[in-house]
């Protein structure tokens, strides 16, 4: 795999480092065969302080994402999702302006507590999962630690329409007033999970509003099924970590609209 390294971007400062990585190239067709070319772009960042220290022991950021050849709009998609997926107020102007926001967090951490030993970390990523000629599915997985007893961990998935160039919704793959049926189908299925009867109640264990299940829009679309993923403190205790909820297309056929990038799968 070859490197290539880009200039040095400063940032008020401070010098965040990008490289781009090249994806390589495959030269035996498949079902799954990439219609979309990339490279990954790497954007690495140290605090101050960091002078002599590994990087395991002092305040860093690390991003990397895919940037697509003549995809404008999905790169502008991929680079918004990563800047504001752990904080999207801070990460709303970009990476660049958060990167400086978050190493100036940290300098006034260390005013306020010279003699603490604690440092921050921030390191995010976009990969490609899968992609062929009508479907690219992107996870995104973000750390972020700022003190305290634990950091914070997020994933969400972007699953992208390659032919229509847009953020695929529920709305756009299931057919009209399918909410109620499908959180009914997938209940039974996490209630299945949870073992958790059919009464039971959702109060006391979990965090759904009104002690109602309810599925939230961070899905995947995969060859077998719909994938849900609840992130930690979603639904559960940090301790209880991420909950995935899969429901195969044999439940929800009769949910889904016809024609669109499931109708392979299903």
């Amino acid at each position: 795999m070859r490197t290539k390294f880009l200039t040095l971007i400063s940032i008020a400062g401070l010098s965040l480092t990008a490289c781009v990585e090249r994806k390589p190239k495959n030269d035996i067709p498949d079902v799954w065969q990439d219609t979309l070319t990339y490279q990954f772009k790497t954007i690495n960042a140290k605090a101050d302080d960091c002078a002599g220290k590994p990087d395991s022991a002092c305040t860093t950021i690390k991003f990397r994402y895919p940037a697509f050849d003549n995809q404008p709009l999905l790169n502008d998609t991929v680079v918004t999702g990563l800047s504001t997926l752990l904080d999207r107020q801070k990460g709303i102007a970009g990476l660049q302006r958060l990167s400086w926001q978050f190493l100036q967090d940290y300098k006034d951490f260390k005013k306020q507590n010279p003699k603490s030993p604690a440092f921050f970390e921030l390191n995010s990523k976009v990969d490609v999962i899968r992609q062929d000629s009508s479907l690219l599915n992107l996870e995104y997985n973000g750390y972020q630690f700022t003190g305290g007893a634990h950091g914070m961990t997020i994933v969400r998935y972007l699953n992208w329409d390659v032919a229509g160039k847009k953020k695929i919704l529920l709305s756009d793959i299931f057919r009209p007033g399918y909410e109620d049926e499908l959180n009914k189908i997938a209940e039974q299925i996490f209630r299945k999970q949870e073992n958790l009867s059919e009464t039971a109640s959702l109060a006391n264990n979990y965090f759904f509003k009104d002690a109602k299940f309810s599925l939230n829009q961070n899905f995947l679309i995969t060859p077998v099924g719909i994938t849900f993923l609840y992130n930690q403190y979603e639904i559960k205790p940090y301790a209880a970590g991420r909950t995935t909820l899969e429901i195969p297309y044999e439940k929800i056929k009769t949910l889904l609209k016809q024609g669109t990038v499931t109708a392979r799968y299903n």
